[in-house]
């Protein structure tokens, strides 16, 4: 994969704190499940340098191989299937219509056909809670949030594995290079010309009742979230405590 180390297509820095970190190969994901009706079995469990979940290895009885996100409790040898026909069972893909309700999913479709946009984290998994009469389902997302989600759209049985990613310390701080993430500077070190918290005699604080980016804007009370698809989908909101 090609580094861009925070930079845009006009070179022009977008994102900080971003440059180096040890070299990845792409691993093309099938989150499409499209293999529609034809049974596969887990050749092995892989490690994935751009995510956090694992990765499965699945060959079909046609011949073809494919990663998979790996669900807990999928282990070598076992076999997964994608469709309306496909059972109810970790691993396996089926349209949200046909799932159960109480039944934990992952790698939730927005759009019928365009593959699995939500759910993708290690350890993450949303609830199925009722289908309504107007072609929905209803989904509690991990931030707490229910969304109706169109039926038809396809969703992996299932809490994705590599749960306790979330527990990994790394230890020091060349592994944070690793990741390709560089030193963050406090804007209280810097000076008035770098930053709006810059300058003053000493540890003076940042002068201003609330803190800014180093572009001036307020850093807090404005909602960041970029909303995957249309707004009117979501039935109750994230709790307060969640992230924005």
């Amino acid at each position: 994969m090609k580094k861009h180390a925070g930079r845009n297509s006009q070179g022009r820095l977008t994102v900080r704190h971003r440059g180096g970190g040890s070299k990845r190969r792409l691993r093309i994901i099938d989150f499409k499940r499209d293999k529609v009706g034809v049974p596969g079995k887990v050749v092995s469990i892989e490690y994935d340098p751009n995510r956090s979940a694992r990765i499965a290895l699945i060959q079909y009885v046609d011949g073809d191989k494919r990663y998979n996100l790996a669900p807990n409790g999928l282990t070598v040898g076992a076999k997964v299937e994608a469709g309306p026909n496909a059972e109810v069972k970790v691993g396996n893909a089926l349209p949200l219509r046909l799932i159960p309700s109480g039944n934990t999913v992952h790698n939730v479709e927005m759009h019928p056909g365009r593959g699995g946009q939500l759910v993708r984290g290690a350890g993450t998994s949303a609830q199925v809670l009722a289908r309504e009469e107007e072609g929905y389902v209803l989904l509690r997302m991990p931030s707490g949030e229910v969304r109706r989600i169109n039926a038809s759209c396809m969703a992996t049985i299932g809490q994705v594995g590599n749960a306790d990613h979330k527990n990994i310390k790394l230890g020091k701080a060349g592994r944070t290079r690793h990741l390709g993430r560089r030193p963050q500077v406090r804007g209280s070190a810097m000076s008035p010309r770098d930053h709006p918290h810059g300058g003053g005699e000493g540890r003076s604080g940042i002068g201003m009742p609330g803190p800014k980016t180093p572009w001036g804007k307020p850093a807090l009370g404005y909602r960041t979230r970029r909303r995957k698809g249309v707004s009117g989908m979501i039935v109750r909101r994230r709790s307060k405590g969640g992230r924005r």
